[in-house]
């Protein structure tokens, strides 16, 4: 009470001139409480006595002034609870504010930290409460569902986003509130704090930015899938794309409904909309390849294959596929509706790896399986084009188990052919040598040592290895062992841009891919 002999200059703030009275009284028809005390305080009935669905913040810590599970118990009505501890949902936690409030005001060199900055900073973190989560943090916290309601109204604290949030609107409050000494550009500064958290990160925001600039129509097959929702409104919501779901309308409609994501993407329904222009064109493309008029009628209600008419067709400017398939399953109806470039025979799956201070480009790693040295040769040429993409100037090896003829087999000749053949035209413009060990081609000391008549003068960034097999296994080792962050894959060699995705990949990398493949389709403008 405001007239009371403890109360400091802190607490007359929230002083009231009410009669006096306990805690119960206090609380009986209350709508918010906030606790910042003791453990044990607030009972059942005080609970109880609120209003309707009222709101809990038990805040003391180690124990709060009501536990989690008796205030829920109290009420039949919705509470919307939240304490200190990490067991419960809701944890409201330091680490949330203090961290990334310090990281705005030191970047832009504040004299304070005043109010603004405190209420952006909780603006912010309300913000990022209502956007889609990733699924690296919904795996970190059990795969238990986080979605913007009672069960979850703050971000997690290992949510990696908080400081891409918090930390911007701070610094903004900090400048715009006249305490800040520097001033700073939002985007370029999200972009350095990103920077900061991977090689891939700052890659993917070089091919994200270009995308922003002109958003491309992209047909997400496999549209009725959860990820792949979650991917189309993360895809509009950042302006990367504008996507095009093929699926079940009613059924993408509850999926986002129950989602929690309000947006309208575009929806090609197979079942209700009119597809004879695609299921025609279908049939001229592959009626000398065995596939009759009522083959096509029906080949075009399956996704992937409206997907890739829609691209050939023009109807669309790029496809997405590959979540709910095998990837060779998923992969032949766009070699077979699109097919490959005018100046490119085979296509090729490229992983891009990224460690703290290296970036790799590895081909092939998905299509295929025992290459001869023609599809060496242009697996090399594309996989160098890809690496221009991402602003990196290729260096290519040719990989096998031996070092410039050290042994000669069927296996050896053929990266040590394409390789000759690379060096000896005068249009390759990129450093490229082989065959050798994949250690000498990543080793400087061995390239300048032992092998210093090598045209690589420093380490390969583009590694070709001589078949599938080895490549698949090399990215995921690298991928799991060494610590490197995978982007891809991402198909080159195609005549429209087309990527598939693996199985089980998370809605980052479907972004990643979209941005990818919007970059690629703004390419075949120019």
């Amino acid at each position: 009470r405001a007239e009371a002999d403890d109360v400091n200059e802190f607490k007359k703030e929230f002083a009231s001139g009410r009669p006096e009275g306990d805690l119960a009284d206090a609380m009986a028809g209350a709508d918010v409480f906030i606790g910042l005390s003791v453990g044990g305080i607030v009972s059942e009935e005080m609970v109880r006595s609120m209003g309707d669905d009222p709101i809990i913040f038990a805040m003391a810590n180690p124990d709060p002034e009501i536990g989690y599970e008796e205030a829920k118990a109290a009420r039949e009505d919705t509470v919307i609870m939240a304490t200190g501890r990490s067991d419960y949902p809701n944890q409201v936690n330091n680490v949330l504010g203090f961290p990334f409030i310090f990281r705005g005001a030191l970047d832009v060199r504040a004299t304070e930290i005043n109010e603004a900055m405190k209420v952006a900073a909780a603006e912010a973190l309300a913000e990022l409460a209502r956007q889609d989560v990733p699924d690296a943090v919904v795996k970190a916290y059990g795969d238990q569902p986080l979605q913007f309601g009672p069960g979850y109204i703050i971000p997690k604290p290992l949510d990696p986003r908080v400081l891409f949030e918090v930390a911007p609107a701070v610094a903004e409050a900090a400048i715009e509130s006249g305490c800040a000494r520097q001033e700073l550009n939002t985007e370029e500064y999200v972009e350095r704090l990103e920077a900061r958290l991977g090689k891939s990160r700052e890659m993917m925001r070089v091919v994200l930015n270009k995308a922003k600039n002109d958003p491309k129509r992209l047909v997400l097959a496999e549209g009725d899938d959860e990820k792949m929702i979650r991917a189309a409104y993360q895809l509009i919501d950042q302006g990367i794309a504008e996507p095009v779901l093929l699926g079940d309308k009613t059924e993408i409609w509850s999926e986002a409904d129950r989602l929690g994501l309000d947006f309208e993407p575009e929806i090609v329904d197979p079942e209700a909309e009119n597809l004879d222009p695609y299921a025609e064109r279908l049939y001229e493309l592959r009626k000398r390849d065995g596939t009759t008029r009522r083959e096509a009628d029906e080949l075009v209600e399956d996704g992937n294959y409206l997907g890739s008419v829609m691209v050939e067709m023009g109807d669309a400017d790029a496809m997405l596929t590959g979540l709910m398939h095998h990837y060779p399953s998923a992969l032949r109806p766009p070699l077979q509706i699109i097919g490959t470039a005018d100046d490119a025979d085979y296509a090729a799956g490229v992983y891009m790896l990224t460690f703290k201070n290296r970036v790799v480009f590895v081909a092939d790693a998905t299509v295929n399986q025992a290459p001869d040295e023609d599809i060496l040769e242009e697996v090399t040429r594309q996989t160098a084009e890809l690496a221009r993409r991402f602003n990196i100037e290729p260096r290519a090896a040719l990989l096998s188990y031996s070092d410039f003829g050290s042994v000669d087999d069927e296996g050896t000749r053929k990266p040590r052919e394409a390789a000759r053949r690379l060096r000896s035209d005068p249009a390759v413009d990129f450093p490229v040598d082989g065959e050798m060990q994949a250690d000498t081609a990543v080793v400087e000391e061995m390239l300048s040592g032992t092998y210093d008549f090598s045209k690589l003068e420093d380490p390969a960034n583009v590694l070709v290895f001589p078949n599938l097999e080895a490549g698949n296994i090399a990215y995921k080792l690298l991928q799991r062992l060494g610590g490197a962050e995978a982007i891809g894959p991402m198909l080159v060699g195609m005549d429209k841009p087309v990527h598939v995705l693996q199985r089980g990949d998370e809605v980052k990398d479907i972004v990643n891919l979209a941005g990818v493949a919007v970059v690629d389709a703004q390419d075949d403008e120019r």
